[in-house]
């Protein structure tokens, strides 16, 4: 069984459209830059971005703008996980017009909005940003393929461990030993997290961690497991019937292995707060703010 989001990677030719022109041919149209000078355009902050990614512009990606032109000046820019409705709002208030979101903004890894075009909460959306003539642009694959990973480091740096993640594999960190149950709660104060779930023993000693924000599939995070061998994977969202289950069998097969499991949004929001400090220095001409979606979810 395939996620949405895993199905759609393997299918993307056949939906990538016109979309993908933005990230491409319309972008490798913009002059080479030099030293910023005064206002920019969306199109220009986006290219000056591209140009420190290795083998940008890609042929197919989903980060391509889903409201507002690449040629409208720019006022501000505002990062985040995701341009949430309270987002765009909050986007406003600081005279932003450039909101670079992390994931989707139209409930749907591909941003497709046929299906939606008659839903008043789809309609409320956009129109807020129409009136606003708010642009927004996804930097998922991108900041992802940026030396180093913008996620990883964002989220290594929140949690006081970049002299402790191997620069190789950045997805490795070595700890001083930890408990499971201390792991979780530095984790929780350090990124803001209010709950977690975890599988494992609380009083195992966890040295070895295997570190992945986000949602990066089962597949992906237990060959990861079965390759790095860790005491304990940190990540932002599994499926339940696919890497919680593994470790569950691991556990009782006699393995020393743990699952935190953080929440997508507040896995990756730390690579979209490091986004600001780094792009604010190479548009200095624009104030660039980092605005928190945040978790949807209560816990009661």
């Amino acid at each position: 069984m395939k996620s949405g989001r895993r199905a759609f990677l393997e299918t993307f030719t056949k939906v990538a459209g016109s979309s993908v022109l933005i990230g491409s041919q319309l972008l490798t149209a913009i002059p080479v830059l030099g030293e910023v000078r005064g206002s920019m355009t969306v199109g220009e902050v986006i290219d000056l971005i591209l140009k420190t990614i290795p083998g940008a512009p890609f042929s197919k990606t989903v980060d391509t703008l889903k409201s507002g032109s690449a040629g409208q000046p720019v006022t501000g820019i505002v990062s985040t996980m995701f341009a949430t409705v309270e987002v765009i709002e909050k986007a406003v208030k600081l005279g932003a017009n450039f909101i670079i979101a992390h994931e989707p903004t139209f409930y749907n890894h591909a941003d497709e909005t046929a299906w939606l075009e008659n839903d008043a909460v789809f309609q409320y959306k956009k129109a807020l940003l129409d009136k606003h003539k708010i642009a927004v642009w996804r930097f998922h694959d991108y900041w992802h393929t940026h030396q180093p990973d913008g996620v990883q480091m964002g989220v290594l740096t929140s949690l006081g461990w970049e002299k402790y993640y191997d620069e190789k594999n950045p997805a490795v960190v070595t700890l001083p030993g930890v408990s499971l149950k201390n792991l979780t709660t530095h984790v929780k104060e350090k990124l803001g997290i209010a709950t977690m779930r975890v599988v494992g023993d609380l009083a195992q000693p966890c040295k070895r961690i295997l570190l992945m924000p986000g949602a990066s599939g089962g597949r992906n995070q237990i060959g990861a497991i079965i390759r790095e061998k860790p005491d304990v994977l940190i990540c932002g969202e599994v499926s339940e019937w696919e890497t919680a289950e593994y470790v569950r069998d691991a556990r009782r097969k006699g393995d020393k292995l743990s699952l935190i499991v953080m929440g997508h949004s507040p896995s990756e929001e730390p690579g979209m707060k490091w986004l600001e400090s780094w792009l604010q220095p190479r548009v200095p001409g624009i104030k660039v703010s980092h605005v928190e979606s945040g978790s949807p979810f209560l816990f009661v």
